[in-house]
Parts: C-alpha cells; sequence; structure tokens
C-alpha cells in the first residue's frame, strides 16, 4: 500500500541550546537529521513548519506565561525551571515546535499526506500552561490537538504517548474534555511523578485518560502486547478521527534517563499498530511529534524504523504477538480500573 508520508526538519530547532552537559542537546536531531539524508532520501514529503500565532499558544498557556518565554529573547541564557533552560534563540525553536505540529494537522486534513512525523526540539508534553519543565517550553501536541479540534471540528481525538515519562501537561489539558483520549504508558518513578492508575479524568473527561505505570523491566513484548490489546478495544469504541503520537523514545534499553528494555525494534512494531488503527477507520490521520529520546545512536536508530513502517510501500506482515505475564497483569488493572466508566472496556 502506498503511503505518502510527510517530515518536518528545520536547522532552526538547533539554535536551542539549554547547556553543554544538558540531555535536551541539538546533537539529538543532528544525528537524526543525518540518518534522514542518508536512508530516506526522496522517500519522505517535506513540509515546512511555520511559526505558531500568539492565539495559537493561547490554547494552551497563559498571555503571562507566553510574555515571559518571548522576554528570554537573545539572552544568552535563562532558567525556567530546575530541568528546564533557554538561550537566546530558543523562543524562536519552540514557536516552530508548535508551528509544526500546525503544518502537520493541515497537511493531513488536507490529504497532502496520510502521517506525519514532526522532527522538533524542544519537546513538549511536560510544558504547563503557565510553567515550563521536564525540558519542556510550549505544549507542542496538546496545542495540535486544540488546533484540530477548533478549525475542523473534530471531536474524537486520539492522542499516544510513549514516552517514558508521564505527559502530564497532556493529561491536564485534555482531563474534563471527552474530544480527546489520552492514553499514556510511563514509568513512575521518573519525572514528573504523575499519571497513576486512578487518574481517568473527570468531569466529562471521566475515563478518557487512561494511564498505564509500566514497570521497569519492561521489554518489547511486554508493550507491544500492551497497545495491541488496549489500542484495539479503544479504536473500536472511540472510533478516533485523528491519532496523535507523543512520540517519546527514551524507553530505549540503551537510553541515560529511561533504563527500561525496549530496543528500536519495538518502536516499528508500535508503529504497525498505530497504522492498523488508523487503516481500521478508513486512513484516519497520524501525527508523531518528536518528545524524548537521549541517546543520540538509539533515538536515530528507532526513529528511522518508525519511518521505515510508516513508508513501506509493501504488504505489511500479520503481526504475531506473545503474550507476558507482565502485560497480562497490566490489562487486568486497566480493566479493574476503567471497567466503571464504560469508554472503552465492554
Amino acid at each position: 500500500m502506498t503511503r505518502k508520508v510527510g517530515v518536518i526538519r528545520d536547522e532552526r530547532y538547533l539554535e536551542h541550546k539549554p547547556g553543554l552537559v544538558h540531555p535536551e542537546a541539538p546533537g539529538r536531531l543532528r544525528s537524526v537529521y543525518r540518518m534522514l539524508d542518508k536512508e530516506f532520501e526522496n522517500r519522505l514529503v517535506q513540509i515546512e513548519p511555520k511559526l505558531a500565532t500568539l492565539e495559537q499558544l493561547q490554547m494552551a498557556h497563559t498571555p503571562t506565561y507566553i510574555d515571559l518565554i518571548m522576554s528570554t529573547a537573545e539572552r544568552d541564557f535563562t532558567p525556567l525551571s530546575s530541568d528546564t533552560f533557554v538561550s537566546a534563540k530558543s523562543y524562536v525553536a519552540a514557536w516552530l515546535a508548535v508551528g509544526a505540529g500546525i503544518s502537520a494537522v493541515d497537511a493531513l486534513m488536507g490529504e497532502e499526506v496520510r502521517a506525519c512525523f514532526s522532527l522538533v526540539r524542544p519537546p513538549g508534553h511536560h510544558a504547563l500552561a503557565d510553567r515550563a519543565g521536564g525540558f519542556c517550553i510550549f505544549n507542542n501536541i496538546g496545542i495540535a490537538a486544540k488546533y484540530a479540534i477548533e478549525k475542523y471540528g473534530l471531536d474524537r481525538i486520539l492522542i499516544i504517548d510513549w514516552d517514558i515519562h508521564h505527559g502530564n501537561a497532556l493529561q491536564d489539558l485534555f482531563y474534563r474534555d471527552s474530544k480527546v483520549l489520552y492514553f499514556s504508558s510511563h514509568y513512575m518513578g521518573w519525572y514528573p511523578n504523575t499519571g497513576d492508575w486512578d487518574e481517568t479524568g473527570e468531569a466529562d473527561g471521566a475515563g478518557y485518560t487512561v494511564n498505564v505505570p509500566v514497570p521497569k523491566e519492561l521489554e518489547d513484548d511486554d508493550i507491544t502486547y500492551l497497545y495491541q490489546n488496549v489500542l484495539n478495544r479503544i479504536v473500536r469504541r472511540y472510533k478516533p478521527q485523528f491519532i496523535m503520537v507523543a512520540a517519546g523514545f527514551d524507553a530505549h534499553e540503551r537510553d541515560p534517563l529511561g533504563r527500561t528494555h525496549l530496543t528500536e525494534k519495538a518502536y516499528r512494531t508500535l508503529t504497525q499498530i498505530v497504522l492498523q488503527m488508523s487503516d481500521a477507520g478508513n486512513g484516519v490521520p497520524i501525527f508523531f511529534s518528536l518528545e524524548g529520546g537521549y541517546d543520540n545512536r538509539a533515538l536515530a536508530e528507532s526513529i528511522r524504523e518508525v519511518l521505515d513502517m510508516l513508508a513501506f510501500d509493501g504488504r505489511r506482515d500479520r503481526l504475531s504477538l506473545r503474550s507476558t505475564k507482565r502485560a497480562e497483569e497490566m490489562l487486568r488493572k486497566l480493566r479493574q480500573t476503567h471497567g466503571k466508566h464504560c469508554v472503552w472496556i465492554y
């Protein structure tokens, strides 16, 4: 099956320099861009990002906070939180990271491409309405979802967050909203220490937040079996009109911050599962936005697997996923937690 796949990249993302020894360094994207040039020439559609507007930033952030980010312009170094620092051009990279999501949504809804990967920094899923944190400045994918709802009238967006750190800002933004179903798998022992089983949403959003705290021993078979079972159910019941993936790769076994046991092959399989979900919805558009991943080689290899699966033209092999004790225990806990909501458990 031929699938037009878009990619968003820009050298201005490299101008965000949070410090010489900071994990979220420009080298992350340099390694990914080198891989793209070497292995994906003429296979992907290049989509140009545009700067987000002030109104778009205000979909997720307060005016006071946006003013704070603007005040860092041209300053050599500004601490925004204990782990998030910016340099003279960081504000441009941050605005452009949000704009990449806007550009991706327009390209996907305009059917220029069926899938799109936004290869940007800084990441976004920890950026709350009024403060930075977890290396994040603006809530990139959250604003993209808000934009898709406002401009295109969508009311069923599925956000999948496979970064090893819980996307607390994504959860916070949509916690009382049934227009977005947020699904996150993460290790509770790391920053930001949120996303427990019983955080399931409130008011109209009750049952539309699905958190899966995973064990530190997590392996490929555990995560792929979990995703296949949960996402199949979610897609059948929720019928998403758009799928967004907060694509962090810090669960990789070589990652210095995640330190679980996934390999790059897990991300290939997870991508195939997401594609199956899209196919089940007659070609639901898919948007990936880069979040974490701090071993440069592992990051580039993992993204290569994702893009290779997205751009694959032939017949995909049938998935044969193996049940594991850890996966079954996570599924049991999810059924126990979400059965009362009847949103996707049935």
